[in-house]
């Protein structure tokens, strides 16, 4: 038996063109080892084994009320076991998955929902409330996700009839809902062959095996964690390991000792908040390494990356860092101190991998090559800039947009690119950078490109900045700004002193920023934000929603 598996390993980049079909291998192949579980007990983990058990007893249940293939069924949870159980007892058997995002307000679970025609719901328990009494009473089937009970049953559909069916490489497995930064939500339609051939890039672009071990904190529903986090483990024999809650640092700090993973997926955000809320001042509070930063950089760095891998759990060999763009200083200090750091670069209608930068080929700023079996090159180039649109092809392309033949057409060049709206240059070695999203783009007062994300990479190095964007108004460029925690005293906010200290602060990040940027890019003013910015699952903000005016200290101030 053991070397009919061999083979089947040999040969499953050839085989695996469905997601029915990795099911069927990894279950069979890995069936004694352990897939899923939560981070600190093994209660309601699954073995590949049991895992294929419980999501054909699940696919049964579903038949007997009628959902069949090409039926759609929505998962409305945050991370955990059962998860991955409603997904594959879905795609398997020829239906539709319709992931939600946890984060998701209940009106836009009610629209997601209606717009995909939605007949079943997984649902977790603390998660109800997102749930309207009319979709509720419309839905088949009601299942609550934490222990896999029936909560609502439709019993007039108990026929029996819902017929399953093996699916082929081209036909639906999810509709993934995203409103990205840009305003209306978008069903990006996905098929089994989209994803399987990125699992088997995930695999062409890092060989992970059965020994690794994965600790997952993005949400599932997005297609990074859900193809590079729930499928790919599945193709190597894995083991994946949960949080009951948000990553939080306390959290995420016991998980990462307690797990020792080998493998993490994150957004930029966590290690950015890494970098400037523990090592930052580690190296202000030590003469010795504000000393070594000036004069020794380089040993400082791979000094404190040794102790930052031991952090992680001190096995972490594989860091993927996708979502957004990384900044640049943050970069350039996991580079110098050798962390395992890699950027991949993707969208969720590229399911999602297109690029990545890894050991060699990393250089700050670059998201690298194409990976293995795309093909990526610039379109429209400016001949002076070296800018064009990124534009893709490959089996990991989606069909298009559910319902939405207009935007479908609009994404796609005439000879059939997918336009990514991504604006790069490629150095002589061929590695693209991107500068910034065409529709971020700002036309200066001369007709020049103003790429807002290169003037917040500046701002967010400020002494002080969390995170920032840059919008245009009357002309003007204005810099949002959201402050470090800790370092604005708002109980204060009543006192002159506040604003005084609020003034010399804004006039710092001015200064610093416009000495730092070209003329075209200078920034007007700086209002700093009360609230923290509304962001997507990869913790993009949302920056159509701060175009017009934000929430600022200004308005308090006026008031």
């Amino acid at each position: 038996m053991n070397q009919v598996y061999r083979r089947l390993k040999k040969m499953r980049e050839k085989y695996i063109d469905t997601l029915a079909k990795l099911y069927d291998y990894a279950t069979a192949v890995y069936s004694k080892k352990t897939y899923t579980q939560w981070y600190d007990s093994k209660e309601g983990s699954y073995t590949y084994a049991s895992f294929k058990s419980e999501c054909d007893a699940l696919s049964k249940v579903l038949t007997q009320y009628g959902i069949g293939a090409g039926d759609k069924v929505a998962i409305l949870s945050t991370n955990m076991p059962n998860w991955s159980v409603a997904f594959f007892a879905t795609v398997v058997f020829g239906r539709i998955s319709i992931p939600i995002l946890p984060d998701s307000s209940e009106n836009e679970v009610t629209n997601i929902i209606n717009h995909s025609e939605s007949k079943v719901l997984f649902v977790a328990k603390k998660m109800l409330g997102k749930v309207s009494k009319v979709v509720m009473d419309k839905m088949t089937l009601v299942i609550e996700l934490d222990t896999l009970e029936i909560i609502k049953a439709d019993e007039e559909k108990f026929t029996c009839d819902g017929r399953t069916a093996v699916p082929t490489p081209d036909e639906i497995a999810t509709i993934i809902y995203t409103s990205g930064t840009t305003g209306s939500a978008k069903g990006v339609v996905l098929s089994h062959r989209n994803l399987a051939s990125n699992v088997i890039t995930c695999y062409r672009s890092c060989k992970r095996t059965e020994k690794d071990r994965w600790l997952s904190i993005l949400p599932m529903a997005h297609t990074l964690e859900m193809t590079l986090g729930m499928l790919y483990p599945m193709y190597t024999g894995s083991t994946v390991y949960y949080l009951p809650k948000p990553p939080a640092a306390p959290l995420l700090l016991k998980a990462m000792k307690i797990v020792r993973p080998t493998t993490m997926l994150t957004v930029p955000m966590i290690i950015e908040k890494v970098y400037k809320g523990s090592v930052l001042p580690t190296i202000k509070k030590s003469r010795t390494l504000t000393w070594m930063n000036k004069h020794a950089y380089g040993l400082m760095c791979r000094i404190i990356g040794m102790k930052l891998k031991k952090t992680f759990g001190g096995r972490i060999s594989f860091y993927g860092i996708g979502g957004a763009k990384l900044d640049p200083e943050v970069e350039k200090f996991l580079l110098t101190a050798r962390f395992p750091y890699a950027i991949g670069y993707g969208l969720t209608e590229t399911s999602p991998l297109l690029g990545y930068a890894m050991s060699g080929w990393r250089a700050v700023g670059s998201f690298g090559y194409p990976v293995y079996n795309v093909k990526l090159k610039l379109h429209n180039v400016d001949p002076e800039t070296g800018e064009g649109e990124i534009v893709a092809k490959g089996p990991n392309v989606m069909l298009g947009y559910y319902k939405d033949p207009v935007r479908t057409r609009s994404v796609f060049t005439e000879d059939g690119w997918f336009r990514t709206s991504d604006i790069a240059i490629q150095d002589e070695k061929g590695r693209f950078y991107i500068k910034g999203r065409n529709s971020n783009m700002i036309l200066g007062p001369s007709g020049e490109n103003i790429y807002p994300e290169e003037i917040e990479n500046v701002l967010n190095n400020v002494e002080g900045v969390s995170e920032s964007i840059v919008v245009e108004r009357n002309g003007r460029l204005v810099a949002l700004v959201a402050p470090a925690e800790g370092f604005i005293e708002w109980n204060k906010e009543s006192e002159d002193k506040f604003y005084e200290k609020l003034d010399h602060w804004k006039a710092k990040i001015l200064s610093i920023t416009n000495k730092n940027v070209n003329k075209s890019s200078q920034v007007s003013s700086v209002e700093v934000m009360k609230e923290p910015f509304e962001k997507t699952a990869t913790q993009k903000i949302r920056r159509f929603k701060y175009k017009d005016s934000a929430p600022t200290v200004e308005e308090g101030k006026k008031k």
